[in-house]
């Protein structure tokens, strides 16, 4: 089955033409079977797919169960699992498969991940900064939220501009038991740290508030 449509291929292969600044590591935890990850296969072959339309982007590939090691090491706890690599291994991670309108996310990142900066405000950058402590950041999301993409992108925008962040997208409906402990009852739902959360496509200022917050708690 093929995921990426030719006009999709040909506006992804001009975005990344222009937009892409150096080779990318895409790194996947997957499980081979369907009953126990429904989506894995089919995120194996969008990622595929994807890396087939520019040979700068490279993908690296774990099978879950014969990978524990890696995983511990990179906090993969659940799959599919993508995470980021560009000038460092990033803490931007994608639980669930990155398809509809979160896919724009993933080539947001892709070429923030190729710079190694982000389009954030200077000022936040600089606030950014003083982030010293580890900051766990989690967003649920649905595929057909139009909304949600923002939040996941200022997250990971966030993690990539500071390595003390932890970012990740939850898709809610892969994992319903995650879905059930925070309470998501509608989306973007935004978690940071386990005690701060907030719903819908906050504004990077806001956004940053609560990173702050979290930093003093």
């Amino acid at each position: 089955m093929v995921y990426l449509k030719e006009s999709d291929r040909k506006g992804i292969s001009d975005l990344l033409s222009k937009e892409l600044a150096g080779e990318v590591n895409l790194i996947l935890f997957y499980d081979t079977s369907d009953a126990k990850c429904m989506y894995c296969s089919t995120t194996l072959n969008l990622i595929k797919e994807l890396c087939d339309v520019d040979q700068r982007l490279k993908l690296t590939l774990y099978d879950i169960n014969k990978s524990q090691k890696e995983a511990k090491f990179l906090g993969v706890d659940k799959v599919p699992a993508l995470i980021i690599g560009g000038k460092r291994i990033y803490n931007v991670f994608y639980f669930g498969i990155p398809a509809g309108h979160e896919f724009s996310s993933l080539l947001g990142d892709i070429i923030d991940a190729s710079k190694g900066t982000t389009s954030l405000s200077s000022k936040t950058k600089e606030k950014l900064k003083s982030v010293t402590k580890p900051i766990d950041i989690k967003v649920f999301v649905t595929p057909t939220c139009p909304y949600c993409p923002q939040a996941v992108r200022i997250a990971h925008q966030f993690a990539i501009e500071n390595p003390m962040i932890r970012s990740s997208m939850i898709e809610a409906q892969e994992f319903m038991e995650l879905s059930s402990r925070y309470r998501v009852m509608g989306v973007p739902k935004i978690v940071i740290n386990d005690s701060l959360s907030m719903e819908g496509a906050q504004p990077e200022e806001v956004f940053l508030d609560y990173v702050l917050s979290a930093n003093k708690g």
